[in-house]
């Protein structure tokens, strides 16, 4: 059913068919690594409600349908809007971008945390730092994997943590990183992230989440999760 429908719909946009460009094997291995992590982290999800930012094409929407949860998921640009709407059509599907394809970060995170009543698991593309900085850069605005304004952020995870906190009483850090190149194990020396690519991980909350796999502060060093 979802290859029909990406067929259909890559015919009506040709380049610029959000399906083809988070159909790579990278993507689909990316993708299987973050949800292999976000599982192994056994937080609580059955059931809740779900506001899913920056969705793609759905391909982490199933993980929380298949919780039973009531999921509105959004995306910034028309195409990716009309695609999970057919791959979807019990979702409310609507029209938001993602954290680090955006260029008022700081913002983003409050529209989420106000929409928000009880946890926040928040993934995304950043910079190593001990400063608190959002690294705002230029993105190509006509691929449809990046920035629909052509603005976007690499903030650092000082920043990230400190803007969470704004907002919640409870902001943790995984213990635990993705089996993924681009999530780094130490951040205390970047030559040892041979990716061009660094991502992140963090958990907020409105009530605490005893697990010995969140940290209350940022740690230095991380290994992969089981």
């Amino acid at each position: 059913m979802l290859r029909k429908i990406r067929t259909k719909v890559g015919r009506l946009m040709g380049k610029n068919d959000p399906a083809r460009a988070f159909s790579t094997q990278g993507y689909a291995r990316h993708n299987a690594r973050r949800l292999e992590h976000l599982a192994s982290l056994h937080l609580p999800v059955a059931g809740l409600s779900v506001l899913e930012v920056g969705a793609g094409i759905g391909d982490h929407t199933t993980y929380f349908l298949d919780r039973g949860c009531k999921v509105t998921t959004t995306e910034a640009r028309a195409e990716s809007v009309e695609l999970l709407r057919q791959r979807f059509p019990g979702v409310d599907v609507q029209a938001l971008g993602l954290l680090y394809h955006l260029g008022k970060p700081a913002e983003a995170i409050a529209f989420m945390a106000k929409n928000c009543t009880r946890h926040l698991f928040l993934e995304t593309w950043g910079s190593f730092g001990d400063e608190k900085a959002e690294h705002l850069v230029e993105e190509v605005q006509r691929n449809p994997t990046q920035s629909f304004s052509g603005k976007g952020c690499r903030p650092t995870r000082p920043w990230l943590f400190a803007e969470l906190k704004k907002h919640f009483e409870f902001v943790y850090c995984p213990t635990t990183q993705p089996n993924h190149p681009e999530f780094p194990l130490d951040w205390t020396d970047r030559a040892k992230h041979p990716s061009p690519y660094t991502r992140m991980v963090f958990i907020a909350s409105r009530v605490p989440i005893k697990s010995e796999l969140l940290s209350p502060t940022l740690v230095a060093r991380q290994v992969r999760h089981e």
